[in-house]
């Protein structure tokens, strides 16, 4: 089951337990003549299908070329994924998370894709950023998405209340308007649900408000007063009624998105990302709206903002037919043919010439999405620093410490010190 929890921590707290290798050469074809390639991913039935059809159309187009499918499950994928990579077994095309792509580049698992033939000039800003370690670009992104507040219309008319003007508020008057949404709504209802619970990302836009960073090659970038704030902010959210009680939170944190506060019309304010809208609008039936989250200073342009990228691609150092490789690579993310066939399945373009092209084809939903962030790109900020190893551990950590302070187990500045400790340890 997907859980809202799972939904916003996508990859966190998983790591590839194979030892990684740099491989050398391998057996297969050369750049020149047929080519035979071999293309992995994780994923569900529906991007399995679009993948395939995908394929099934470059394959069309370069007769010369053949592509071998490995759908796997992301349970088992990094597992499998690491034991080829030891054993000199790597797929030619290999889809990639941002939380491993450093270290597979480091290792020399795969190759930097500037010097294979793969396009990024068409990419939004900010998105290519999410793949280059250390000058290379080990990844390029297969999708985008942001972190949005998503608010139900339904909730605020049943309050008496209008939605906010997002491009002025600050964590107070966030803070505020959901209290005063609580305080009109049903005892089992609330003005927002809780930013600690299930993801790390509020934290993450807290930290770079205040001109501080998640972490750095060399390892945390934060200090631990400002978790302390971070924390103390958190508590403040629960005193005033702006969040369920911890309890109810830690409920919510195991449903599935549509049995959840926010997908039974029980939470006016929630925190995800951009392309969960769809989910909601389905799970609601209402015409859910995406809205910036708030900023210290009240400012859109001062809330540090980024696109994530949902999953990349990268390609084997060691396949025996780069050309070819790139070229699969440049049709899912660089073509308007491939594009109008996978749609948004892995986020919106990260090309913004393919975005348009398929614009009309999406879902009105996903058209929301995709308006929200043409809206929101001249307000982004720098991209958040790639994870470095141990990172994708740091959220697991985070909502331990959290649920302490929030449980009242502990001080702000007791939890703030304990997470800072425990990450420190993570990333070093």
């Amino acid at each position: 089951m997907t859980t809202r929890r799972t939904f916003l921590a996508g990859a966190a707290g998983l790591t590839a337990t194979a030892g990684l290798a740099a491989c050398g050469s391998t057996d297969s074809a050369s750049g020149d003549g047929p080519a035979s390639l071999r293309l992995a991913w994780w994923g569900n039935d529906v991007r399995n299908e679009l993948t395939e059809s995908a394929v099934d159309a470059f394959t069309s187009a370069n007769s010369d070329i053949t592509v071998e499918l490995e759908p796997g499950e992301w349970s088992s994928y990094w597992d499998r994924l690491a034991a080829q990579v030891a054993g000199r077994d790597t797929p030619d095309v290999i889809q990639m998370s941002i939380n491993y792509v450093r270290e597979y580049g480091d290792r020399g698992a795969v190759a930097d894709l500037n010097e294979i033939g793969v396009e990024s000039a068409d990419l939004a800003p900010g998105t290519v950023e999410s793949g280059l370690v250390d000058g290379k670009l080990y990844g390029i992104n297969a999708g985008v998405n942001t972190s949005v507040i998503l608010a139900n219309p339904a909730v605020f008319d049943a309050a008496g209340m209008e939605l906010p003007d997002d491009t002025t508020w600050t964590w107070e008057s966030y803070r505020d308007l959901a209290a005063q949404l609580t305080e009109a709504l049903p005892d089992d209802s609330y003005g927002s649900t809780s930013f600690w619970s299930g993801s790390d990302t509020m934290f993450n836009a807290w930290l770079r408000q205040h001109d501080q960073v998640y972490y750095t090659t060399e390892g945390l970038g934060f200090t631990v007063d400002l978790v302390e704030e971070w924390f103390t902010l958190m508590r403040g959210y629960l005193s005033s009624g702006a969040n369920p009680p911890p309890a109810v939170t830690a409920e919510d944190g195991a449903q599935a998105l549509a049995q959840g506060l926010a997908g039974t019309g029980k939470a006016a304010m929630s925190l995800f990302y951009s392309n969960q809208v769809t989910a909601m609008d389905q799970a609601t039936g209402e015409d859910i709206v995406l809205l910036r989250p708030p900023s210290l200073t009240g400012r859109a342009t001062d809330r540090k903002a980024w696109f994530n990228a949902s999953m990349q691609w990268s390609i084997s150092s060691t396949t025996g037919d780069p050309e070819a490789a790139a070229a699969l690579v440049n049709w899912f993310v660089n073509s308007e043919e491939g594009g109008k066939i996978l749609l948004s399945e892995r986020g919106l373009p990260a090309n913004t010439k393919v975005r348009e092209a398929v614009l009309p084809l999406l879902s009105a939903s996903d058209q929301k999405a995709a308006q929200f962030l043409t809206d929101i790109e001249p307000e982004l900020g720098d991209a958040p620093e790639i994870p470095i190893v141990g990172a994708s551990d740091l959220p697991t950590v985070l909502q331990r410490w959290a649920e302490e302070v929030a449980f009242g187990n502990r001080t702000p500045a007791e939890g703030a010190q304990g997470f800072f400790d425990e990450a420190t340890a993570k990333v070093s």
